[in-house]
């Protein structure tokens, strides 16, 4: 479904969920020219910070997009922003849960902002964040 701004309510919200695999990682690489050694070496993993290889944080925040394109507000929606804070890393087999949240409805604007976060299989958040999006107009 898609809501125009008349349709949405504060607190309403949506979600998506995906396992990220190596497969996703390697694609990521190819799509953004992105090939930092700690998301495609085994070895670079293991010495960094995280102690294995990890994924692309902007692979991982795409899947709010996913919930803003496609289910809150869905489809015609607009994304105009976001601000987002990286919180723990995202390992090759993670199962990632992108939910967003209406938190500011500013009608005569017809601009959203949604509380987001995307939350790992152990329930930790791994990123949060605000996103401000231009909801489809009213037929």
């Amino acid at each position: 479904m898609n809501y125009t701004i008349n349709q949405l309510t504060i607190g309403q919200s949506a979600s998506f969920e995906k396992t990220i695999s190596e497969s996703d990682i390697l694609q990521f690489c190819g799509i953004s020219g992105d090939i930092n050694p700690v998301h495609v070496s085994e070895l670079a993993g293991q010495k960094s910070v995280f102690g294995r290889r990890v994924a692309h944080g902007i692979l991982v925040s795409g899947l709010t997009s996913a919930v803003l394109g496609m289910k809150l507000p869905g489809p015609g929606t607009i994304y105009l922003g976001q601000d987002m804070r990286f919180i723990a890393p995202v390992y090759i087999g993670d199962t990632i849960r992108a939910e967003v949240e209406v938190a500011e409805i500013i009608k005569d604007k017809n601009i959203v902002k949604l509380k987001t976060r995307s939350i790992n299989q152990h329930n930790k958040v791994v990123i949060e964040g605000m996103a401000t999006v231009m909801p489809p107009k009213a037929d």
